[in-house]
């Protein structure tokens, strides 16, 4: 799973992917410059934490989440260029960074704050590098259309129908991530990376002590979180133990960064699933819905090729029953076959054949 992060500069772009990845990336603007960076996070899961407790294994491995730091607009503008676009369209989601701070040493490049401004001027702009893509394609289609001689005369006329839909959607300000498809229409977008499709994770970049304001978020595939970025930055670049008594020193319950985690991994309708033994307690990432025959293809395509059947037991019923002998004993432990729908915190294992 791979998000971009985006915002305008000096919204703090950088100082959150160093909370969220433990990095130390320069955070001073690049002044335009196209330039990425790339961190992998675990996933905060108890139940990876309680299950490599029962289980004691040599290895514990977490889901994870890549995020990548995309600098490359300048000014005030939320201006995508080529490059940036490429690297955008490649990303399943996108965490807008959005400044909330005041700090005078860092000028907003509006020459104000302004939350509600800033997100509208990104929105517009992604609305519009999909809307010019569609046209683009549209025009395509139709000379298709005129010459005939290709593919299906009724599989151009549906893909002429679809991105017909898509550029009314963006004409009136409607990102595609609200526009309903079916399962057949989503075969026509395969190597599309349309922008206003990708989930969208609004992140407002407090200052200390900072109460979020108020922002309407209240749309299909948005989540809205608020992070003290400086803050975390700080405390993600401790040790262990020194940002244990940092937070203890502070009252801070949990660190901010792990709900921004666990909001990207859900807002890109992931789930995780469970493989347990002596050798390694492992989450592994499936989309919700996904069936035991996707979850063997997860952890091996030799589980897929030859899959019988999958193990599953239930996350809560593990842990109250003490391990896999008694889960079976008392019935818990049952067999399901290739269709079976993982639900989130089973512990399945595959039996197969190759």
């Amino acid at each position: 799973m791979r998000l971009g992060i985006i915002g305008l500069p000096q919204s703090g772009k950088t100082t959150i992917f160093n909370a969220l990845t433990r990095g130390n990336q320069p955070v001073t603007t690049s002044g335009g410059r196209f330039e990425v960076h790339t961190g992998v996070v675990d996933v905060p899961d108890e139940r990876v934490d309680r299950l490599s407790g029962m289980f004691k294994p040599k290895k514990t491995i977490y889901a994870k989440v890549t995020y990548a730091d995309i600098a490359g607009l300048e000014g005030g503008k939320a201006a995508i260029s080529g490059a940036l676009l490429n690297q955008l369209s490649q990303m399943e989601g996108l965490l807008h960074v959005v400044r909330c701070f005041e700090d005078p040493s860092v000028p907003h490049p509006s020459g104000s704050l302004n939350p509600v401004r800033d997100v509208a001027m990104m929105d517009s702009e992604l609305l519009i590098n999909d809307l010019i893509a569609v046209e683009r394609k549209l025009e395509r289609l139709n000379e298709e259309r005129k010459k005939g001689g290709g593919r299906e005369k009724a599989v151009v006329e549906r893909e002429i129908a679809l991105f017909t839909r898509f550029h009314e959607a963006l004409s009136q300000e409607t990102p595609l991530r609200q526009v309903e498809i079916t399962s057949e229409d989503e075969k026509a977008l395969a190597g599309f990376g349309f922008l206003t499709r990708k989930p969208l994770l609004l992140l407002l970049n407090l200052a200390e002590g900072q109460a979020p304001p108020v922002l309407d978020s209240a749309r299909p595939h948005v989540g809205l979180v608020a992070l003290q970025g400086k803050l975390e930055m700080d405390i993600a670049q401790l040790s262990p133990e020194d940002a244990e008594l940092f937070m203890a020193e502070y009252g801070i319950e949990e660190l901010g960064l792990k709900r921004v985690i666990r909001l990207s991994y859900d807002l890109l309708g992931q789930q995780s699933f469970f493989t347990v033994g002596e050798d390694e307690v492992r989450a592994w990432t499936v989309r919700r819905g996904a069936t035991a025959l996707e979850a063997a293809g997860t952890v091996h395509t030799d589980l897929m090729k030859g899959f019988i059947r999958a193990e599953v037991v239930t996350y809560q019923d593990l842990v109250a029953l003490g391990g896999l002998a008694e889960a079976r004993g008392k019935g818990k432990l049952r067999l399901e076959g290739k269709e079976y729908i993982v639900q989130d915190g089973e512990i399945v294992h595959i039996r197969f054949n190759v």
